[in-house]
């Protein structure tokens, strides 16, 4: 083995069990062994075959961690981290009394984020994510998913594409890219919502696929966004050409998007909040993850709740995201979702765990090699300075990372 870890203690979410079943199944004076940046061994110190046979003396790189706390690295699986501008003008003045709607008369709402971002160069949108992915580092993530959504050309997606998988070529964060061209009808398409259907379908797909930019495709289905008859024609092409869909839905209103999503083999849906049983029954039949964004629903000030009782009813995995954006989730901390989670959804800690760890990664279509710490997995960790797994989701500000490891390199907490 190339690198051992030893001392630990390790929640490593590996069976598939609830709060009320000592689901985080700690292992104390706990061994991870790593070889090409996979988990070749996860167990008790006294159960590894290099302790067994002394092999640890003089080993190369054997690292005692200090009784740290070791979890997954945590995932963020829906984000906006790239555009330009900000909207703490708009913040403002909606708390000063302008409605949205005069706001967006004036040229804000998305629109001017929309403005920002084609103006902005690639290496200034590049320069403002890393700074915001810095917030999430912290937070102990070490994958991150980046949507497009702010260009609405096909020029400006594909370049908010390529930044996201520029980023992906950092050796400490791994980035999963989501193509979302179909999150609002640009200035050019007014009252043509169809006719940008076309042009994304036809043109800003395909060439995304030709260039190998974008792992998923996501629509915004909503009133304000696209109908479910518009999101399914997205969702067939993106099918067409190989890419897999999730979707922003049920956020506002309940259009029947997320059951839609589902049926055409969705690995997640977001918001939700409007979501009805029907909606959650067919989550459950087509293993879909809801994923939760209490950011959004936090700074809109939404009072509706997602359907959390019959989501565990039907046992639907539940992640949990940042969804961070300039206009309703300016929240670079995962571990405040985490927390946000459990005081406005009545969410456990376990659940909120496991929200931002192994169904995180289910919703990302990555279950299979992140998300859990088990031997054959990518040796993604992150090390704590906490007594309890519930601290994550308990205590907010304090630096209590101690480190990440990202394909089974080392790196400190800032």
């Amino acid at each position: 083995m190339e690198r051992v870890l030893t001392n630990l203690r390790l929640v490593t979410l590996s069976s598939e069990t609830s709060a009320n079943n000592n689901g985080y199944q700690i292992i104390e004076d706990g061994m991870v062994g790593i070889t090409n940046g996979k988990i070749m061994f996860v167990g008790s110190a006294s159960d590894s075959p290099l302790a067994c046979h002394n092999d640890l003396h003089g080993h190369p790189d054997v690292i005692d961690c200090g009784n740290a706390l070791v979890t997954p690295g945590l995932i963020d699986c829906h984000t906006h981290l790239i555009f330009a501008g900000n909207r703490a003008n708009e913040f403002e003045q909606r708390l000063n009394g302008m409605p949205y709607e005069e706001i967006a008369k004036r040229g804000g709402g998305i629109v001017s984020t929309v403005q920002a971002t084609r103006e902005a160069t690639e290496d200034e949108l590049y320069q403002l994510a890393i700074k915001r992915l810095d917030g999430l580092k912290r937070d102990g993530v070490t994958t991150i998913e980046i949507k497009s959504g702010y260009g609405l050309t096909l020029d400006d997606e594909l370049k908010m594409l390529r930044v996201a998988r520029r980023i992906g070529d950092m050796s400490d964060i791994k980035v999963s890219t989501t193509l979302l061209a179909a999150h609002a009808v640009p200035p050019e398409y007014k009252n043509r919502a169809d006719d940008y259907i076309d042009y994304v379908c036809q043109h800003i797909i395909p060439a995304a696929v030709e260039q190998g930019l974008a792992d998923y495709v996501d629509v915004f289905c909503e009133g304000i966004g696209f109908s479910t008859q518009q999101c399914q024609r997205v969702f067939e092409t993106a099918k067409d050409y190989g890419l897999g869909i999730k979707g922003h839905t049920e956020q506002l209103s309940n259009l029947g998007g997320s059951a839609l999503a589902a049926r055409m083999g969705a690995t997640s849906v977001d918001h939700i909040e409007h979501l009805d049983h029907d909606g959650v029954a067919a989550l459950a039949a087509n293993d879909t993850v809801a994923t939760l964004l209490p950011g959004a629903y936090y700074f809109l000030r939404e009072t509706q709740r997602p359907p959390i009782e019959h989501l565990r009813k039907l046992q639907v995995p539940m992640a949990i995201s940042t969804d961070f954006n300039p206009g309703t989730s300016p929240i670079a901390s995962l571990r405040t979702m985490m927390n946000m989670a459990c005081t406005f959804f009545r969410l456990t800690p376990e659940e909120c765990l496991r929200g931002v760890t192994c169904n995180a990664a289910q919703a990302l279509g990555l279950e299979a090699s992140r998300g859990k710490i088990s031997v054959g997995m990518e040796a993604d960790l992150a090390l704590w300075d906490i007594d309890t797994p519930a601290e994550l989701s308990y205590r907010l500000g304090v630096p209590d990372l101690i480190a990440r490891i990202v394909d089974g390199e080392i790196f400190d907490a800032k």
